[in-house]
């Protein structure tokens, strides 16, 4: 037997899909993460669906290293080398405010101060002319500066070096030479050859700031692996929602920095297909974070460039709103009120039920103590959950703010849900899409408790939750392509427009995405390429990305007035308005290399008994009222199988909380259809 494997290794759990390529068949499990170290909750979890490593034929996963050192400011120390007269670019950043009516607003302080930056001389031109030559000495003294201070990284933004790299190449080779293998550098046209010259450097910082702590996990992961007997190449997710090799994302860290939460917006694209919804709010409800994306005309939102943590970043990546609110999120007390999150219990020693020395009430606890979880047969039957312990720590916080223990665990689960559905506004009312118009997919080990609450307040009226909703994020990744983004920056008018330099510049950037998906052994029948250009109104700051036929499509008659047409109608859909016949301007090229995978089998669906499963009943609290619900276990129900509310649904990965006033069938995929009464 052979497996094609994908991980996604969470802040609470870590969790497997394993494909047996033999059967057709898909199997999944999960275990705690272990922070300590990591590899551990891996291979517990490896353990649960594959017995020998040397089975496996394809392993990727996702990963948030990159992620978490951001967030926590654990990443590396940096040097950032500039043109002269340029150090103070990236603190200086935009003048900009991001929240207009926050009266304490402030910029995120920098990853490099002042002080950490280093000058060179040496310039070029906005074509890419020298004008100075490379002062190589200063490039030198910032090498044994970095040696002397310790820095774990050098990250080097030279002025127009989009255009011509030329200089920050030379600088690379002598920070090489003098620093060897001990000391990252990083060079920002190999990050993002783009112009704007702070997020450039920006971007180069963030993977200079991540990129060690990324490096070294890759390393102990395929070490690892490799003494179990992994004989294939580690594979990991990328932001953009693609595939590259491990070898590749040590040299291009900052691409995995959404690594993890990528994985389930494109299972949510696979499962939308499956559905036959174009548009879907895919929401991913993990132990730490609540991540939400969009399926948008059955693509995936993907943008070319975004921010994290408030610093600006230009790579190709999916739209995802994250917030601290997932099942381990603390509740507490602040200014006599109810507060949930974003601080969580983590996987350590995580809510109070898990009977790991938590005692702090989280909206897991809530759960347990409202009845909507199966504590006999949490994540498969691998944990029993203590009840008692959760109501002693639900308890306390009741007594402080003067409620019962039930009316303070319903409240708990309403703040979190509130601020779920406030987190799917800010990617769909914010930039004018109406939420009545998606189908919500609910996934991760604590989205389908909440989904149906949450797309209540939205007036959301459909909810899915797909097979393995607890590892969602993990199968999303078995079937995406492996991915390379490339882009040149080519400033010109229109109406000077060089058609066919257009088409030179296109059919290199598709030479070079070809090559690269060969070097990651994708077969030439499995390769394609995409293209667009970015285009504005001539005077504008902004550009919209405009999608291209093929390489050669610039060099045909015509071209100009048909990508003029295209650009105003994407411009009246995102905007409102258009200015068809307005002069117009070409920015940047972008061409998208993709490699497919061999195909894999859609999921066999087939319960494990015939006929409707004999539930057992519970107390559930809905509402303030205590009903008698039926708790079912998922691989027993047969598609076709209608229920009304209240429902609780277990099975190995997840629990799916159905409400009284909602009805519940099981489609052909197995997938649970919920349909929600009163939505509003």
């Amino acid at each position: 037997m052979t497996y094609r494997v994908a991980m996604d290794i969470g802040g609470t759990f870590t969790d497997v899909v394993a494909y047996d390529e033999t059967r057709g068949t898909y199997l999944a499990a999960k275990a705690p993460t272990t922070p300590g170290d990591l590899a551990e909750g891996v291979f517990a979890s490896l353990g649960r669906a594959v017995d020998d490593p040397g089975d496996i034929s394809f392993f990727v996963h996702g990963t948030t290293q990159g992620l978490n050192a951001l967030l926590e400011r654990k990443g590396a120390r940096v040097l950032l080398l500039t043109s002269a007269g340029m150090r103070d670019v990236y603190r200086i950043a935009r003048g900009n405010r991001d929240r207009m009516f926050d009266l304490h607003y402030r910029k995120p302080a920098p990853l490099v101060g002042t002080a950490d930056t280093a000058e060179a001389g040496g310039r070029l031109d906005w074509r890419g002319t020298e004008l100075v030559p490379l002062d190589e000495e200063a490039v030198r003294a910032a090498a044994r500066r970095a040696r002397a201070e310790g820095f774990a990284a050098v990250a080097v933004s030279f002025l127009f070096s989009y255009v011509d790299p030329a200089h920050e190449l030379r600088a690379g080779e002598i920070l090489a030479e003098e620093l060897g293998d001990d000391v990252m550098v990083v060079l920002s046209h190999q990050v993002a050859r783009e112009w704007r010259e702070y997020e450039r450097t920006s971007s180069a910082v963030l993977d200079a700031y991540t990129g060690p702590v990324v490096r070294r996990y890759l390393g102990r992961i395929e070490e690892r692996f490799a003494e179990r007997g992994l004989a294939v190449p580690v594979q990991v997710m990328q932001s953009s929602g693609g595939i590259v090799n491990a070898a590749y994302a040590r040299r291009h860290p900052l691409q995995t920095l959404l690594s993890g939460p990528v994985g389930g917006t494109m299972g949510g694209t696979a499962a939308a297909a499956l559905l036959g919804r174009p548009n879907a709010i895919c929401v991913d409800m993990g132990g730490t974070s609540f991540d939400v994306s969009l399926v948008l005309d059955g693509r995936p939102d993907v943008s070319n460039e975004g921010s994290a943590d408030g610093f600006p970043v230009l790579m190709p990546l999916v739209n995802l709103h994250t917030i601290g609110a997932g099942g381990g999120s603390l509740a507490y007390a602040e200014a006599g009120g109810l507060r949930v999150g974003p601080e969580s219990a983590g996987a350590v020693p995580g809510p109070a039920c898990y009977g790991r020395g938590g005692t702090r009430a989280t909206v897991t606890d809530a759960n347990a103590v409202l009845g909507r979880v199966d504590p006999e047969w949490f994540a498969g039957g691998h944990m029993t959950l203590d009840v008692a312990a959760a109501r002693s720590a639900v308890g306390e916080l009741a007594g402080e703010l003067g409620l019962g223990p039930m009316e303070l665990a319903s409240g708990i689960c309403s703040v979190a849900n509130a601020k779920m559905a406030q987190a799917i506004r800010t990617l769909t009312v914010e930039h004018g899409r109406e939420p009545r118009e998606f189908v919500l997919l609910a996934f991760g080990g604590a989205g389908p408790m909440h989904a149906v609450e949450i797309a209540r307040e939205l007036g959301v009226e459909e909810v899915v939750v797909p097979r393995f909703p607890g590892a969602f994020s993990a199968w999303g990744m078995l079937g995406t392509e492996v991915r390379r983004d490339l882009t040149r920056q080519f400033f010109t008018p229109g109406d000077t427009l060089d058609g066919d330099a257009m088409a030179g510049a296109l059919a290199g950037l598709e030479a070079d995405g070809l090559t690269a998906l060969g070097e990651q052994q994708i077969p030439a029948e499995r390769r394609r390429v995409e293209h667009a250009v970015d285009m504005r109104y001539e005077g504008q700051d902004y550009t919209l990305t405009v999608p291209l036929t093929d390489a050669a499509e610039p060099a045909a008659e015509g071209f100009l007035e048909s990508v003029a047409d295209r650009f105003a109608a994407l411009h009246e859909r995102r905007y409102g308005h258009a200015t068809p016949g307005a002069p117009v301007e070409f920015v940047t090229l972008r061409t998208t290399a993709l490699g497919a995978l061999p195909p894999l089998e859609p999921a066999v669906f087939a319960p494990e008994t015939g006929g409707a499963p004999t539930p057992r009943n519970k107390s559930v609290h809905f509402d303030g009222t205590v009903h008698d619900t039926p708790v079912l276990r998922r691989e027993q129900l047969s598609a076709g199988t209608h229920l009304a509310g209240p429902a609780i649904i277990v099975e190995a990965t997840s629990t799916t909380v159905v409400p009284p006033d909602a009805t519940v069938t099981v489609d052909a995929h197995g997938f649970l259809v919920i349909k929600l009464g009163g939505a509003s």
